[in-house]
C-alpha cells in the first residue's frame, strides 16, 4: 500500500510503523462511487474504511422513508466507528455523498487489531470522541445559526477533505446537511456564487475564495477543527510528532 495513502488520512498517519505495519496487508484500495452504501442501519458492519478523499455521509431514517444526514467522515477519520466501541451493528447508515477513495478493512481484522493493539484503540477512542463533538457543535449549529453560515461552513469541511477546490456537492447532499428545501439551497449557493465565493453549476462546486468564505461560516467551523486538532494532531498530513509520542506514551 502506497505509504501517501497512510499519511492522507489522518488517523493512520497517527499510527506507529508496528502498528501500521500490521495492518497494512489487509488494507485494499476502493472507490467511494457516489451514493455507494458503506453499510446499512441495524445489519452488521462488514468493512471499516479509511477515507483518503471523499466524504461519507451519517444518515438516520425514520419510519416513514424520510431521512436526514447527522454527521459526515472524510480523511479525518474513519467509517465504522461502532466497531471501534464493540458493536458489530449500527442504528444509522452511511452513504457515499462526495466521490473519492478509501482504504478498506475487514471489520474482523480490524476489531482484532483493536483487541491487540492499546495505542489504535486510544487512536479509535480520541477520534470517536472528536466526531461526537463534531455532531454535538452541528445540533447547536442548526438551532443557532443562519443558513449561509451553515453552508459555508459544510463548504468548507468539504473542502479540507478534497485535494482540490473543485468536487461534486449535490442540492439533495446540501440539502441533508443544512435541513432545508432544495430551493433554499438554490438561492443560498446563488448568493454565494454572485459574491464571487464559489462557482456552482451541475452538482460541482468550485471554491474561488476559502478565505472569503471562512469569514462567512459561523465559529463552528473553527471550532470543530480545533477540537480535532486537540485530539488528533495539528494537520492531516503531517501531525505533531510530540503528539504522536504523547499518544504512545499514554498506553505505556
Amino acid at each position: 500500500m502506497p505509504d501517501h495513502d497512510r499519511r492522507t488520512n489522518r488517523l493512520l498517519s497517527l499510527l506507529s510503523d508496528d502498528n501500521y505495519e500490521r495492518l497494512r496487508p489487509h488494507l485494499s484500495l476502493v472507490v467511494f462511487e457516489y451514493r455507494k452504501s458503506l453499510y446499512e442501519a441495524s445489519r452488521p458492519i462488514d468493512h471499516v474504511y479509511f477515507p483518503i478523499d471523499g466524504v461519507a455521509s451519517l444518515v438516520v431514517t425514520t419510519a416513514d422513508g424520510a431521512s436526514a444526514e447527522v454527521g459526515t467522515i472524510g480523511n479525518e477519520g474513519m467509517v465504522g466507528l461502532p466497531i471501534c466501541l464493540g458493536d458489530r451493528d449500527a442504528p444509522s447508515s452511511v452513504y457515499v455523498q462526495v466521490p473519492g477513495t478509501a482504504l478498506a478493512i475487514d471489520a474482523r481484522i480490524f476489531r482484532g487489531e483493536l483487541e491487540r493493539s492499546p495505542t489504535l484503540k486510544l487512536i479509535m477512542l480520541r477520534y470517536a470522541h472528536a466526531f461526537f463533538n463534531q455532531i454535538a457543535q452541528s445540533v447547536a449549529c442548526a438551532h443557532l445559526h443562519k443558513v449561509e453560515q451553515r453552508c459555508c461552513r459544510w463548504l468548507l469541511m468539504t473542502r479540507d477533505r478534497m485535494p482540490s477546490g473543485d468536487f461534486l456537492l449535490t442540492h439533495e447532499f446540501l440539502g441533508m446537511m443544512l435541513g432545508v428545501r432544495r430551493t433554499t439551497v438554490t438561492d443560498v449557493m446563488g448568493t454565494l456564487q454572485k459574491a464571487g465565493l464559489i462557482r456552482y453549476r451541475r452538482g460541482h462546486v468550485t471554491i474561488l475564495d476559502q478565505d472569503a468564505l471562512r469569514q462567512r461560516a459561523c465559529e463552528c467551523y473553527d471550532i470543530s477543527k480545533r477540537e480535532f486538532d486537540r485530539l488528533l494532531g495539528d494537520t492531516p498530513a503531517a501531525p505533531r510528532t510530540d503528539k504522536k509520542r504523547r499518544l504512545i506514551s499514554e498506553v505505556g
